[in-house]
């Protein structure tokens, strides 16, 4: 009997060892299933959280950033901003003044001689826009609308229309900087279309405009030394032959006029006399090649140079923040030159 209970006994023993042995295994499989999809889980979480943080095309590196903003800041420019539109208003009037000796030789007897005066007053309002093509370039369009009136022994009339119109950029190669002055070069092309001399009747000066297409290429320098700016300029300018003309001279038919160049400088300063008032005087000179004159009957003439001074003198009154009035009074040097001129200058920036 007590063996019997002996060996039931070993045997329930050994059932429910053989049931916890089960069981612990059942429960290490369960965990070990459990445990691999959280962990593949957790690192594909990493890998979208890095990929989610590295640099894609086109994002913006900070020290690059960094880096253009200094450099957006040092660079400085004395033209208007890109995208920028400014109109000018020019006001001027020229007094010339002359005297035309016409002297006719025949077999070296003097046949004739006489002194003629003429006289032309001229006003010339201009309208300028220009446009900030970049920051450090400038695209500009000129129109001129001009009224004048000439008097001579005998003739006297007056004359108004359009005059020649003008496109031209300039270009500031080189940001402003502490030391070196502010640079610019220019081109500018002029349209003949204003009234031309040489299609008019000739000495009556009515004309509008030149006659002739022409380029310019020029370059300035200016540099700010408070309270004084200091500026200068030089530029050549050559000139398209105007053909097809048939114009009456002196007996002649002139059918070709060809152009010299010609070659202009100037210089001078500003002074600010206050915050709103400052001043200006400013000498312009311009020499000028011979131009050729073809007539109908093959022959041909040739004038002589010419040089023209100018010097003026200037007052610049500020009246807002964006506008600066400018009048200016100039003194011709030389017979070319016009005998006096008066300016008016009103820049309306937008």
């Amino acid at each position: 009997m007590m063996t019997a209970i002996s060996t039931r006994s070993r045997a329930a023993s050994g059932l429910v060892l053989a049931l916890l042995l089960h069981t612990g295994l059942s429960l290490a499989q369960s965990s070990t299933a459990a445990s691999t999809p959280s962990t593949s889980s957790a690192s594909a979480d990493a890998e979208a959280a890095r990929q989610a943080l590295a640099k894609k095309d086109g994002d913006v590196d900070q020290a690059a950033l960094l880096k253009a903003t200094l450099t957006a800041t040092d660079k400085q420019y004395s033209l208007i901003k890109k995208g920028s539109l400014a109109l000018t208003y020019d006001l001027n009037y020229a007094y010339i003044g002359s005297q035309l000796i016409d002297a006719r030789f025949a077999d070296n007897s003097l046949t004739l001689f006489s002194i003629q005066n003429t006289r032309s007053h001229t006003i010339t309002n201009t309208v300028s826009t220009d446009y900030g093509l970049l920051d450090n370039l400038t695209g500009n369009v000129t129109i001129p609308l001009v009224s004048k009136y000439s008097q001579s022994e005998s003739f006297s009339g007056l004359s108004n229309g359009i005059g020649d119109l003008s496109m031209g950029v300039r270009w500031q190669p080189l940001a402003q900087s502490r030391d070196l002055p502010a640079l610019t070069a220019s081109s500018t092309l002029r349209v003949a279309t204003g009234r031309s001399p040489f299609k008019t009747i000739s000495n009556q000066g009515l004309a509008t405009g030149s006659g002739y297409n022409s380029i310019t290429f020029g370059a300035n320098a200016s540099k700010v030394m408070d309270p004084v700016a200091v500026f200068g300029s030089v530029s050549v300018t050559l000139g398209q032959a105007a053909t097809g003309l048939d114009q009456t001279v002196n007996g002649g038919t002139l059918v070709k006029m060809s152009p010299g160049a010609s070659l202009s400088f100037g210089m001078g300063f500003a002074y600010a006399l206050s915050y709103k008032v400052s001043t200006t005087m400013s000498f312009q000179e311009t020499v000028s090649a011979r131009s050729h004159l073809y007539l109908a009957d093959g022959k041909m003439s040739a004038t002589a140079p010419q040089t023209s001074g100018i010097l003026s003198f200037g007052l610049g009154v500020r009246a807002s923040p964006k506008t600066t009035m400018n009048v200016s009074v100039g003194v011709g040097l030389g017979p070319d030159a016009p005998s006096f001129t008066l300016g008016f200058n009103m820049p309306l920036n937008l």
